[in-house]
C-alpha cells in the first residue's frame, strides 16, 4: 500500500518585504540666516544721528609685506620680534602654520544730519566654522601694506591706542573706511564665514563672505 502524497503548504503572495533604509542628509543649520551680502548696508543710530555700515570686499593672503616711516629708527626696530627680512624697509608678516590672513574691508558713512559715533574696530569679529576670530592690529598707524590701499580701519577716527569712540560728520567725503586683518585656518570656506558687527548698543549686523 503506497503512502499518501505529502501535504503542500501554500506560500502567501502577500509576503512582507522590508525595504532598505534610505539615508537622508541632515541639513546643517545656517548660523546667520539673515546675513547681508558684500557691499550691502546696515543702518544704526537714531533720529538725526544715523550711520550706515558695510563690508564691501575681502582678500586672502598667505603673508604680506609692510613698511612704516617710523620703523627705521633703532628703537622701533628693537621692539620687533623678528628682524627685517626684506630690503627697502619692508617686513614680511607670516601667519602660524596652516593659517592665512583674511583682510576685511569696512566702510562707515553718516547718513543723518549730525555727527554719529562709529563702531570700534574690536566690535567687528569673524565667525568661521563655529569659531570666532578677533582682528590683529598692524604695528603702527602709519603702516603701508604692499599692494593694499588705505589704512587699518579705526586709526583715522582716533580709536586705536586710546579706546575712544570716533565720530564722523555727514557727507560721503567724511566716511570712515579701511581694512581689518584676521588670522584664520587656510581651510576656511567663504560660504561658512561671516563678519559680525555690534554697530552700537542696540544694532547688530552680519555679512556673509560667499
Amino acid at each position: 500500500m503506497s503512502s499518501p502524497p505529502p501535504v503542500q503548504t501554500p506560500v502567501s503572495s502577500n509576503t512582507l518585504v522590508i525595504p532598505s533604509p534610505v539615508l537622508t542628509p541632515i541639513p546643517t543649520e545656517v548660523p546667520y540666516p539673515n546675513a547681508l551680502g558684500l557691499d550691502e548696508y546696515s543702518c544704526f543710530g537714531c533720529d538725526n544721528r544715523q550711520g550706515g555700515a558695510t563690508v564691501y570686499r575681502y582678500e586672502i593672503r598667505p603673508s604680506y609685506n609692510w613698511s612704516s616711516p617710523s620703523w627705521n629708527s633703532p628703537r622701533e626696530q628693537a621692539d620687533a620680534s623678528l628682524p627685517l627680512e626684506l630690503q627697502n624697509g619692508y617686513t614680511m608678516e607670516k601667519p602660524a602654520e596652516g593659517n592665512v590672513f583674511l583682510f576685511i574691508f569696512i566702510r562707515i558713512e553718516n547718513v543723518g544730519t549730525m555727527g554719529v559715533n562709529v563702531p570700534l574696530a574690536k566690535q567687528f569679529v569673524v565667525y568661521s566654522d563655529g569659531k570666532m576670530y578677533n582682528y590683529t592690529s598692524v604695528h603702527r598707524p602709519d603702516v603701508v601694506i604692499d599692494r593694499v590701499s588705505g589704512t587699518q580701519y579705526g586709526y583715522q577716527t582716533g580709536q586705536e591706542g586710546r579706546g575712544t569712540v570716533g565720530y564722523i560728520q555727514p557727507g560721503e567725503s567724511n566716511r570712515a573706511e579701511g581694512y581689518l586683518i584676521y588670522e584664520i585656518p587656510s581651510s576656511f570656506s567663504p560660504n561658512t564665514t561671516y563678519v559680525i558687527a555690534h554697530l552700537d548698543n542696540v544694532s547688530r549686523a552680519e555679512w556673509k563672505l560667499g
